[in-house]
């Protein structure tokens, strides 16, 4: 089978001919449609994650395919992948069959794209736990996203718009008009700029850090305005992620939830990963066979 594999921290990916692997009580085999490429991904390439595979690996935290063999699933059964290790203490999914503990797997609905399927767990869970799950989003409130274009960021607006919040995409839309919650997908400067703009008394859920992880903080200003900081641990937080993942899917395939999905063939992996590291980039990158 052809395989995306890396034999160093920060080594270009490269793609070999592997073994296909065996079946093994505990795991199923699923032929790979689409591989996620996400940020994970690139912190467990840099070695600086707080665990990774036994090099070289296979990468890839998130997937969907079809059954090949399972004790669980029946052949030919659609499924998506996350968790268990796949991708940050063992081989991941960039690979043409997945060799995956059974827990990893979850059933995906008829008619959905596998893109879709490989890719929505990570935004679509992300932005659900942020705003019903550590915010306590209200309809009615006044909500201000960050990185509103981004997968995460896309799926928070149209998410909170469906409680019945008032959105604004960005921190300009606010001006003057202080909100209740800001949930940051960038951090940075970014947030640093969009603190200002929330209620005292208001919360802002922390998500994540792609334009930097440090913030500067006024402690006697920030202290006055009583902002709560939340962050966002998904890890912590996967059953509850897991828990909303069919309502998530069935607004996926009736089309009340978008999400942008860009392709990249397996062999050009090292692309998707630059890819997603340009700024105002949609959607997510996935890896098809």
């Amino acid at each position: 089978m052809k395989a995306v594999r890396i034999s160093g921290f920060g080594i270009a990916p490269v793609l070999d001919e592997l073994p296909e692997p065996q079946p093994r009580a505990g795991r199923s085999l699923v032929r790979m449609a689409a591989a996620t490429v996400g940020h994970i991904d690139r912190t467990v390439w840099s070695g600086a994650f707080f665990a990774h595979p036994p090099l070289p690996y296979i990468p890839g935290v998130e997937a969907a395919g079809t059954v090949v063999a399972s004790d669980r699933h029946a052949p030919g059964q659609r499924v998506w992948l996350r968790g268990s290790g796949l991708g940050t203490t063992e081989n991941g999914t960039w690979c043409e069959l997945i060799d995956a503990p059974d827990e990893a797997l979850g059933l995906l609905p008829d008619g959905l794209d596998m893109a879709l399927g490989a890719a929505f767990f990570s935004p679509c869970t992300s932005a659900w736990v942020a705003l019903h799950e550590i915010a306590g989003l209200r309809a009615g409130e006044r909500v201000l996203v960050t990185g509103a274009t981004g997968a995460v960021g896309s799926m928070t607006v149209q998410l909170a718009r469906e409680t019945g919040a008032v959105v604004f995409a960005r921190a300009e839309e606010a001006a003057g008009q202080p909100v209740d919650l800001l949930v940051d997908t960038v951090g940075g400067p970014m947030l640093e700029a969009a603190l200002p703009h929330v209620a005292p008394g208001g919360r802002a859920v922390l998500v994540g850090y792609t334009a930097g992880n440090l913030l500067p903080l006024n402690i006697a200003h920030f202290l006055q305005r009583d902002v709560a900081l939340l962050p966002l641990n998904m890890f912590r937080r996967d059953a509850a992620g897991r828990a909303a993942v069919p309502s998530l899917l069935a607004r996926l395939s009736d089309g009340r939830l978008k999400l942008e999905v860009k392709r990249f063939p397996l062999g050009e992996a090292a692309s998707a990963l630059e890819w997603i590291t340009q700024r105002g980039h949609r959607g997510r990158a996935v890896l098809v066979p």
